[in-house]
């Protein structure tokens, strides 16, 4: 059986009838996003959210996301602080989330789903927009690896740890740490995915022996301007989201997807066989 991985990352969710920067209603986009995951053909096993649930971690926000997922109905939903969110807000708003620490300081889980198993890493640092891994979630990150005894993992964060040429977004990334993780999950080839938020946009880069990667938003996107004195902006690229899928016998294989009112599916060839003239 294959087994299917949603991600969506960055909603950026705000009160009812707020807009996020005062232009974007970040609740109708995200409406749109879960729609078009209650059409894909294959269901999902499951789905991740890397981070940057709400725009600012107040309680108000985390109550309309939840009104927001309702329609997902029984989907387990995996949850990740991202720099926008407020851990004990996110604890508290979702208390039947039982894979969520109830105390402790950071938000990290292990979670089996079919053949994979998820690892939440939280990099957030409090008070900042940019990340960070200290020794204690990073052996934290050693200890589960070494327990998963070859399982297929994949981890989940918000900070991608790696450089992505965006100049505004690179010098708020994962500013500690990514070294050490790379060394980790470098001794661990059973890690298939690093699965990140918090860039608004679709990349991947080769880390430690896999793939890691980060997905574009469902709603504004960071603009593609590769400088390092980049603006800082938003731009209303097309929402998206990734499908991971994790065949029983294979390698991991990850599908950008798009959400909106798109025209098809069309046939490529005619009632007889023959590539349509």
């Amino acid at each position: 059986m294959t087994t299917f991985l949603l991600q969506i990352t960055d909603l950026h969710i705000r009160e009812p009838g707020r807009l996020t920067y005062r232009r974007i209603d970040t609740a109708d986009y995200l409406r749109h996003t879960i729609q078009a995951i209650l059409r894909l053909p294959q269901k999902p096993h499951a789905m991740v959210i890397t981070g940057d649930l709400t725009d600012f971690g107040r309680a108000a926000e985390y109550a309309h996301l939840r009104e927001l997922l309702s329609p997902l109905g029984s989907l387990p939903i995996y949850l990740l602080a991202g720099n926008h969110d407020e851990r004990h807000g996110l604890r508290d708003a979702f208390p039947e989330f039982a894979y969520l620490p109830s105390d402790g300081e950071f938000l990290q889980y292990a979670v089996d789903i079919g053949d994979l198993r998820l690892l939440a890493l939280d990099t957030v640092t409090p008070g900042k927009s940019e990340g960070s891994l200290c020794a204690q979630r990073l052996a934290w990150l050693e200890n589960e690896l070494a327990s998963s005894q070859g399982r297929p993992v994949v981890i989940a964060m918000h900070h991608p740890p790696f450089q992505t040429l965006i100049g505004h977004m690179d010098r708020i990334g994962l500013v500690q740490g990514a070294a050490e993780l790379e060394a980790i999950i470098s001794r661990h080839p059973n890690v298939e995915r690093v699965i990140c938020g918090h860039l608004h946009r679709s990349i991947q880069v080769a880390f430690g022996g896999t793939v890691a990667m980060t997905s574009p938003a469902p709603a504004h996107q960071v603009c593609l301007d590769l400088s390092e004195d980049a603006l800082s902006a938003w731009t209303m690229e097309p929402p998206g989201f990734m499908l991971h899928a994790l065949p029983a016998s294979g390698r991991m294989v990850s599908h950008t997807a798009y959400s909106g009112a798109f025209d098809g599916p069309h046939p490529f060839w005619d009632s007889n066989g023959k590539l349509i003239d």
